[in-house]
């Protein structure tokens, strides 16, 4: 099975990297990309550049079995449409792979405002990360086109049509909170990991970052 986690990486943080990797370890998935986005379709657009965006995912996950970064969004002009993205991996990885997005409760809330959304339940499953004893969002328009599972053996024997929620340790981390964190001259420390941390220095990202590498 495939796992893929979009976003803007603005930069990339815990909040991200934690629940990709229970995620991961929990369905045993055998590949998990980070997408970074070039133009979110919904949002204003990213502070940081993408060749830095990309870079920061790359120092964060380095090491880490069975993470990757795929950079194709990046590389695509105009919004980033998750449809598009999915279209492409099902096209590369075939019909048979099980392949599943990866998100979080607010963006299922949120799924039928997406570009093309109902074209989703034939490309990937859904995996969505939510907060353990918080209850999953069973009102989604999405329900009625990929039925809810708690099977991952179901996931494993289907390509995608399902929706599968998992609990996920969530921390209260945003990269807006980083960025104005940065902005006033505090310190990240603990927040995001600490290649990301001296890259953001070493090339002085999100304005009134100043201090030197640590």
């Amino acid at each position: 099975m495939i796992g893929v986690l979009g976003g803007t990486f603005d930069p990339v943080h815990y909040g991200h990297l934690r629940p990709a990797l229970e995620v991961c370890e929990w369905l045993g998935l055998s590949e998990l990309r980070l997408i970074p986005c070039r133009e979110p379709p919904h949002r204003p657009p990213p502070e940081a550049p993408p060749h830095h965006r990309l870079a920061m995912v790359e120092r964060a996950i380095s090491g880490v079995p069975g993470f990757r970064v795929d950079a194709r969004e990046l590389a695509r002009p105009g919004p980033s449409f998750t449809v598009d993205t999915l279209a492409e991996l099902r096209a590369e990885i075939g019909p048979e792979c099980p392949l599943l997005l990866v998100m979080g409760m607010d963006a299922f809330a949120g799924l039928h405002g997406w570009d093309r959304w109902r074209e989703i339940a034939r490309l990937a499953h859904i995996v969505v990360a939510h907060r353990p004893g918080t209850l999953p969002a069973v009102d989604s328009p999405y329900l009625e086109l990929a039925p809810a599972t708690d099977s991952v053996a179901l996931l494993r024997r289907s390509a995608q049509g399902r929706v599968f929620f998992q609990p996920v340790t969530q921390l209260d981390i945003s990269a807006t909170g980083i960025r104005e964190c940065l902005r006033a001259g505090r310190s990240p420390r603990f927040l995001l990991p600490g290649s990301v941390r001296r890259y953001i220095a070493e090339h002085r990202l999100y304005r009134d970052v100043s201090a030197p590498p640590e």
